[in-house]
């Protein structure tokens, strides 16, 4: 590398996370993300003997590449620009591309992963209306003068005033002079307001264990403000079937789980709203997905249903909903839209998925859909067909139920390597280790099996020095307490919950592919969504036999996709029409009626890499 004076900087630019700054040239690239702020994963703490820091120069100069980065890249990819960040020092100003497996946990988590271009369309329209007040000689009713001057902009009437505003219309008409921003949807006046007044939407992900929201402009289609919060109704049990068992013991049970969700996103739209200057009475539609327990749940609709064979839903398809109805927090008359269905464990949450990816883009081959969490719901797509199934995955993969499992925020392990005779790993922030979040968790398992720590059965091995009894089982020591660390273990019970957890999908998959008479090698993409699955590492994924043994170059990781499905609904109605056309087309696979279920999931507990075609599994 040629010497230069530590004083001389580049400009770097950091994508996609949108960070750039100036960088010492003495630094290398992995320094200077530090330095900005951008986190890259780096289990061996720069030394360039973990392969994790893997970045892409889209543009401008850097130094020579080195010996460690020949041991990880392929030729193929350092023609491509591909290198290791702790290896690269730039030698001008650069713009570099971090993949999704290269970021920290908390970076991945805010990466979209997906950019969507909609042109706003909203179900609802605003308009001015200007008008003459009210004399001796014409005493037309305020709400009817209202309606009367607005209908003369538009092509189809409207005939109908919410309630809730007709008891402020003839206060606020006067406040306002008599001119004033009407918001319009179907043939319903649902706001009015001081013109002009920004129009805002709320788009909402409620998962099982995790909730987002989106505070969205209706104009412009920008994301203004975005929220993450834990499900509060994970005191009533950390998966869908605890919740529904709570709600069918009681109507006051039944209503604790709808409004202690609601809470929590009025909470969530005051500080958005609070944070861009915005009024709760400005958010006109609200558009939420979840899967079909947290849809009726949300409701307040009846699970008795849910929980029996053959598992229908109360309602498939898409439902619209005063938000004072049921509690939250907006415009007094504006609705809350619910996209459709698609069966029992297939919610509305998979068709914002699909509808934020649109797998039928791949002409050629077919594609997988995963959306991994709590419940995992996994669709093929092939020639315009797309069949789903529902994967009962648990927590384990998010942290629950297992010894040292957490969230991922600083000090929780989030990469682990094992090599030669050493553990490696990276906490979130450089914090101390405090517990391990989701791909620490499954980083672990997969190293633990390529050491040998674990057998094909999930069995922990005695033979390793970091391997003892813990009165309970066997536990592999992740971590010594020593200095500021505390103690973090991997039990076998920890193990069993993870191979239950991967078998799960990895059978839903593979019944997938024998109900559509294909080999795994015939998936041309594989796109993998949700919380998790936005940074778990697919070569771990893939090492433990929870994901197909294709080429790594066929997955793409896409973020919270049913948050970006969502908000494509909230701006569009060609999207929200595209939404009821998957739900209508989507067949649904019942897991239990699959011949082998039973046989497939027992073998695909297994560890490594392997396939599974008609009930026999062979290596790969």
């Amino acid at each position: 590398m040629p010497v230069r004076s530590e004083a001389e900087s580049y400009t770097i630019e950091f994508q996609p996370v949108g960070i750039h700054g100036h960088c010492p040239a003495g630094k290398s690239l992995l320094d200077c993300a530090r330095q900005l702020g951008v986190g890259i994963n780096s289990v061996c703490g720069g030394a360039g003997t973990c392969g994790n820091c893997r970045v892409r120069v889209l543009n401008g100069h850097v130094s020579p590449v080195t010996t460690q980065e020949h041991g990880y890249l392929s030729p193929s990819d350092l023609k491509n620009g591909w290198r290791l960040a702790c290896q690269t020092y730039p030698a001008g100003n650069i713009k570099i591309e971090i993949p999704p497996e290269s970021l920290s946990a908390p970076q991945r988590t805010q990466v979209e992963g997906l950019h969507v271009e909609v042109r706003p369309d909203p179900v609802v329209d605003s308009y001015r209306v200007s008008m003459t007040p009210p004399s001796l000689t014409d005493m037309l009713g305020d709400a009817d003068r209202v309606v009367q001057t607005l209908n003369k902009q538009l092509v189809k009437p409207c005939t109908l005033v919410d309630f809730t505003v007709l008891r402020q219309l003839s206060m606020r008409v006067r406040e306002l002079g008599w001119e004033c921003q009407v918001a319009v949807r179907s043939e319903e006046l649902i706001a009015l307001d001081r013109y002009p007044s920004r129009r805002v939407g709320l788009a909402v992900d409620l998962g099982t264990t995790k909730i987002a929201a989106y505070l969205v402009d209706l104009d412009s289609g920008k994301t203004l403000a975005k929220r993450g919060a834990t499900n509060p109704q994970v005191g009533f049990g950390d998966d869908i079937i605890s919740r529904l068992s709570s709600a069918m013991k009681s109507a006051d049970a039944a209503h604790q789980l709808q409004e202690t969700v609601v809470r929590s996103l009025n909470s969530m739209i005051e500080e958005m709203c609070r944070e861009t200057g915005t009024q709760p009475g400005q958010v006109l539609e609200t558009v939420l997905v979840g899967n079909t327990a947290m849809h009726h749940l949300f409701l307040g609709l009846a699970v008795d249903q849910l929980s029996r064979s053959p598992f229908v839903p109360a309602v498939s398809s898409a439902i619209d909903v005063k938000a004072s109805n049921l509690g939250l927090r907006i415009t007094p008359g504006g609705y809350v839209h619910l996209l459709p269905n698609i069966a029992g464990f297939v919610g509305a949450d998979h068709v914002a998925v699909l509808v934020a990816t649109k797998p039928w883009r791949y002409r050629k081959g077919a594609v997988l859909t995963i959306d991994i969490g709590t419940n995992t719901e996994v669709s093929l797509s092939q020639g315009g067909k797309i069949t789903a199934v529902s994967c009962a995955s648990g927590p384990a993969f998010e942290g629950g139920h297992i010894r040292h499992g957490m969230r991922a925020m600083p000090g929780a392990i989030e990469r682990v390597r094992i090599s030669d005779g050493t553990i490696q790993y990276q906490t979130i922030d450089g914090a101390p280790p405090i517990g391990i979040c989701g791909s620490g968790i499954l980083d672990s398992l997969a190293e633990m099996y390529r050491a040998g720590i674990v057998d094909e059965r999930g069995r922990i091995q005695t033979s390793h020095r970091w391997v003892r009894d813990g009165g309970n089982g066997r536990e592999f020591v992740l971590v010594e307490a020593k200095g500021d660390n505390r103690e973090i273990v991997i039990t076998q019970g920890d193990v069993r919950e993870l191979q239950l957890a991967k078998a799960a999908i990895r059978t839903g998959i593979l019944a997938l592919l024998e109900n559509a008479g294909l080999r795994e090698e015939e998936i041309t993409r594989v796109i993998v969504a949700g919380a998790f699955g936005s940074y778990i590492d697919i070569a771990s994924a893939i090492s433990i036999g929870m994901l197909p043994s294709l080429p790594l170059r066929r997955y793409r990781q896409v973020g919270n996709a049913a948050g970006t499905g969502a908000r494509l609904a909230l701006l569009s109605r060609k999207e929200r029409k595209r939404a009821q056309d998957i739900a209508a087309r989507t067949h649904y696979l019942e897991l239990a009626g699959v011949p082998g279920f039973t046989q497939t999931l027992a073998e695909t507990t297994h560890l490594g890499k392997y396939r599974i075609s008609r009930g026999k599994k062979s290596p790969l």
